[in-house]
């Protein structure tokens, strides 16, 4: 008997060894263990200090929290709950084995216990897979417990306890205390009360069981278990735990979703930007070479695109955007997103009743006028827009036939849909969802300040829950008008000055082709006289700008727009003065900037700065500048500019609603049709884009009055910049002005004059 039990000592004792070398199962190597690869998400701030949303990957939304960063009642209710000898083993508690061993195991009394400690459930969170079995589950316990014995060899107990705090899965993508907290109480950690405190304890034993959003009462039931294991601890009274106990369980949740949060269109363009790896024409579609051009211009000058492949660490390895816990420093005031977002949902939602309610008695969203579109366009349209679609996408996947797929889309099922008075849940056909989706008018908008070129406020359209495709910096669209500042800043560094004058009456032009080519122009005012350059951008005059861009060379032109830093390929043809060419919303800003800062062209920046997960800084940037106008060609366009908004076309935010004083310059753009409505701004301090239209060029206002850019961008922009100069704690002031040299707009004009005699043959030509 002896013997026999002598070799059952000498045989668990090899086999401990044995696991405790590595020999048996897997045993981390001591490098590891001693600093254990943790994972933390990435979290991204705005420029005044709050926290906009976080990066993660499978491990979870988990962020460190230190131990002074945790209150001590999570730490007093752990322990009183899951190991109150955690302060005198040494990893394994023998007593607490011992009772799970023979009550639990040889007893079969289910309410005795476990016999794991702390320090062997962190071994088992950082080291032990999934089972798939009790026989492998059994073979993992032994792991853990020689693991659990280095944990106590390499670490204090308190940096034990903030591990295991730190790496607990507390569901919703609350990984770890301090997102737990955020989510369930909307609070640091640190910040916990006692029966907070308790409640999250209390998930430790199963969280998907004891869930306090879909289980109050069992969770209530649990936190109160853990109030009485802190009572006979004595780490609290009966007559607290008893006060405690009786309390209902509140909870201030808060579900985390990359979809949710602040600037959620912006985080995600970041996103993308900084995971960008150096483009290759190979990886691009031959339809979609632009953007391997696009992407190429901003490998090559933007630091922060591409950042994570162009910044190696110390020892050669990537950051991983998803688990390095890096936090990153951005250009977006909170403040002033809250008022972007809060203009655009202000003016989409009337502006979309109103679409709506000309589009009442049509069948679908798309234009009724057949010289536009016919009929069967219309049919093909809608197919598309089917075809497009992620349900259709899956079925196709699936295997399924064409008259499955047509009868899925013709069969009622429940959905979410989007509305600006909340989501609704309804029943619809999908192929009536994909006509509800697109009827919805889309929108974008950014502005940045043009000296630095920080971007404070970044709306990539209505919702991103619903609508994730950005028409900031990913959507391009006609941007009509407001083109023409381009082309009269070209026209003013060739000699012509605001008071050039030129004959107001419809050109007949010979295009690149030797093509007649004749603008028509939306206004009748001042027909047949010789008007200056500042009456034709404030009015926004075609035939002024047909009749500069014939005087001058349309590829010059396309060489300023690209200096400007709008990278779309863009064709040099007469009819660009026009504005046909598309370019993104970013670009428009980034071009506008110049007429804000001097001639000086500001690329946006999104970051200033990115620390590791220790706290070291380890990039930062700064602004990037360009002159692209000179000193002169600057004074003469801008003070049109500033006419355009002083009694131009952008005269209405000198009016109620928006009463803006400040001295501010813009232009209005609106394409054929009402297609696309723009909306440029700027003042010193603030340089600002708004592009809105329909998800396709065919689906617009029919009327002027509500289709044109004065009337679907513009009140954007006003309701905004009303909001920001509102806000004092912001610091922009509706006082500031522009620094440029006003006093020779006129002089050294090059440009004849023709007398009065040719001036009228030319207009009773034109009216022949």
């Amino acid at each position: 008997m002896w013997l026999v039990f002598a070799a059952i000592v000498t045989i668990v004792i090899l086999f401990f060894t044995l696991v405790y070398n590595g020999v048996i199962g897997y045993m981390p190597p001591v490098e590891e263990l001693k600093n254990p690869q943790d994972k933390f998400a990435s979290i991204i701030y705005t420029a005044d200090g709050q926290e906009m949303g976080r990066f993660y990957g499978p491990t979870g939304n988990r962020v460190y929290a230190d131990f002074d960063e945790i209150s001590p009642y999570v730490f007093n209710a752990l322990i009183a709950t899951e190991d109150a000898r955690f302060e005198d083993h040494s990893g394994i508690d023998a007593r607490a084995l011992s009772r799970a061993v023979f009550k639990t195991v040889l007893m079969g009394q289910k309410s005795a216990g476990g016999g794991s400690t702390i320090t062997q459930q962190l071994a088992k969170l950082l080291y032990t897979p999934p089972s798939d079995g009790f026989m492998e589950r059994a073979m993992q316990k032994p792991i853990e417990w020689m693991i659990a014995l280095k944990l106590e060899r390499y670490f204090s107990k308190e940096e034990i306890i903030k591990m295991y705090l730190n790496q607990f899965d507390f569901l919703y993508n609350a990984v770890g205390i301090k997102s737990a907290a955020k989510v369930y109480f909307n609070k640091d950690p640190k910040d916990l009360n006692i029966e907070e405190a308790a409640m999250l304890v209390g998930m430790v034993k199963n969280p998907a069981y004891f869930n306090p959003v879909t289980k109050p009462e069992r969770t209530r039931d649990r936190r109160n278990v853990v109030l009485d294991q802190m009572e006979k601890a004595g780490m609290i009274t009966k007559t607290e735990a008893d006060s405690l106990k009786s309390l209902p369980l509140k909870l201030d949740f808060h579900r985390v979703d990359h979809k949710d949060g602040i600037a959620p269109y912006f985080r995600e363009e970041l996103r993308r930007v900084m995971t960008a790896k150096k483009p290759q024409r190979s990886d691009y579609p031959s339809w979609d070479q632009q953007h391997f051009v696009d992407d190429s211009i901003a490998w090559a000058n933007d630091p922060l695109y591409g950042w994570i492949a162009k910044n190696p660490k110390p020892d050669g390895t990537y950051y991983n955007l998803y688990s390095d816990g890096l936090k990153i420093y951005t250009t977006i005031d909170s403040r002033m997103q809250q008022y972007a977002e809060e203009a655009v949902a202000e003016h989409m939602s009337d502006l979309q009743r109103r679409f709506i309610n000309e589009k009442r008695g049509y069948k679908n969203p798309y234009t009724s006028n057949t010289a536009e579109l016919s009929a069967a366009g219309v049919q093909n349209l809608i197919k598309n827009a089917i075809r497009q679609s992620e349900r259709h996408r899956v079925a196709k996947a699936a295997g399924k036939s064409d008259a499955e797929i047509e009868k899925e889309f013709n069969t009622e099922v429940q959905m979410t849909l989007f509305s600006y008075n909340g989501a609704i849940d309804t029943v619809m056909t999908p192929r009536d969802s994909v006509l509800y989706v697109k009827s919805f008018l889309r929108t974008g908008f950014m502005s940045m300040e043009p000296e630095t070129g920080f971007v404070r406020a970044y709306v990539g359209g209505p919702d991103f829950r619903f609508f994730q495709y950005d028409m900031v910096s990913r959507g391009r669209r006609q941007v009509g008008s407001t083109i023409k500042p381009f082309l009269y800043t070209y026209a003013m560094e060739e000699g012509r000055t605001p008071c050039s004058m030129y004959l107001n009456a419809q050109p007949t032009i010979m295009d690149e082709a030797g093509r007649p080519w004749t603008p028509r122009n939306s206004g009748s005012a001042r027909v047949g006289e010789m008007v200056d350059l500042r009456w034709a951008l404030t009015n926004s005059n075609n035939w002024i700008s047909a009749r500069l861009i014939d005087e001058l060379e349309p590829a010059k032109l396309v060489q300023r727009m690209h200096s400007y830093g709008i990278t779309n390929e863009i064709p040099a043809v007469k009819s660009l003065a026009l504005g046909p060419c598309e370019v993104s919303i970013k670009e428009m800003v980034t071009a506008y900037s110049a007429f804000a800062n001097k001639g000086m062209r500001a690329d946006p920046i999104f970051v200033t700065a990115i620390e590791d997960a220790n706290g070291n800084i380890i990039a930062t940037f700064s602004p990037r500048n360009q002159e692209v106008i000179t000193k002169k060609g600057h004074a003469r366009i801008l003070s049109i500019l500033t006419n355009v908004v002083d009694s131009g076309t952008g005269n209405r935010l000198r009016r109620a609603p928006y009463n803006i004083t400040a001295e501010m310059g813009g232009k209005t753009g609106t394409t054929n049709y009402n297609a696309d409505g723009w909306f440029m701004g700027f003042t010193p301090e603030l340089v600002s884009g708004v592009w809105v239209g329909g998800d396709e060029r065919y689906i617009h206002f029919n009327s002027m009055a509500n289709g044109q850019g004065a009337s679907m961008a513009l009140p954007i922009y006003g309701k905004f910049m009303r909001k920001v100069y509102n806000d004092p704690n912001l610091h922009y002031s509706e006082k500031i002005k522009f620094d440029y040299d006003s006093s020779d707009l006129c002089g050294g004009e090059f440009y004849d004059e023709p007398d009065q005699e040719s001036v009228q043959e030319s207009v009773e030509g034109a009216f022949e």
